[in-house]
């Protein structure tokens, strides 16, 4: 979770001690990005398709993938790591640089202002029901509620759950164009092939039946084949269906439908 450059804050992170996420060993650490880089941590990159490509932290926060989508109209991060190096921002640049920053949710904010600066300040979207979460802003926050394209052929859309402004994107250009769903973890790809959904996935906390119902019909409108999480796990093919088998099947669990197996 990214602060405003200067002297250390005070208390804890709110991320950190809210219950979805935990402080290991109980002790909070603070650092700087540029004692990151100096530390020798850097960032890793993975193309998973055309026009898709992972960025990863592995030993940063908790270790998200970032996912690039590059478009005929610019480039969106979705997802943002916990650090920004020099050989980033310059690969960045041999892409075609940003255009917009989004992340699926507080957990992955990530050193978003300074990607965002790195790249002329850039709009970062942020979903309004989780503007409370930001801890550095400036005026390239751009709040939003409802679903718009934020680039060409990528739509935003907030779905809640695991936070009220838990957000996807659907870029309808990818997986050859069957559609691609980037979905952080508000649904997360499991063993089996199907995908779960929780308020928290560190403590096992569940969400209720309504939600993930809820959840399920939002995304009924959006036209894709293959879904991404934010550590570039994925469904490879049929992810609407097995999204909609998944909720439901979640939804009737929690609801005590079959308490008698149990």
């Amino acid at each position: 979770m990214e602060f405003p450059p200067g002297a250390q804050p005070e208390g804890l992170c709110p991320i950190c001690a809210d219950e979805r996420q935990y402080i290991p060993g109980g002790t909070q650490r603070w650092m700087r990005t540029g004692d990151l880089v100096t530390d020798g941590h850097e960032l890793t990159l993975t193309e998973l398709e055309p026009g898709l490509t992972a960025i990863a932290s592995p030993e940063i926060g908790i270790g998200q993938s970032a996912l690039l989508v590059q478009t005929t109209g610019g480039n969106l991060l979705f997802d943002v790591p916990g650090l920004i190096t020099e050989q980033i921002i310059a690969w960045l640049q041999s892409c075609g640089g940003l255009a917009g920053i989004v992340a699926s949710h507080p957990h992955m904010y990530g050193v978003q202002q300074q990607y965002s600066q790195a790249f002329g300040g850039v709009p970062i979207y942020v979903a309004q029901a989780d503007a409370r979460w930001v801890q550095y802003s400036s005026s390239a926050i751009k709040l939003w509620k409802d679903a718009f394209e934020v680039l060409p052929s990528i739509t935003l859309k907030q779905l809640g759950g695991h936070f009220p402004g838990s957000t996807v994107a659907c870029w309808q250009a990818g997986a050859d164009g069957r559609g691609v769903l980037l979905a952080g973890d508000a649904i997360f790809p499991v063993a089996d092939g199907n995908v779960t959904f929780l308020r928290s996935y560190p403590n096992r906390i569940p969400l209720s039946a309504p939600v993930v119902r809820r959840m399920a019909k939002s995304l009924e409108e959006l036209e894709f084949d293959r879904l991404y999480n934010n550590f570039a796990s994925c469904v490879r093919t049929d992810a609407q269906r097995i999204v909609q088998f998944s909720a439901d099947r979640y939804a009737r669990w929690v609801s005590g439908e079959f308490d008698h197996l149990t």
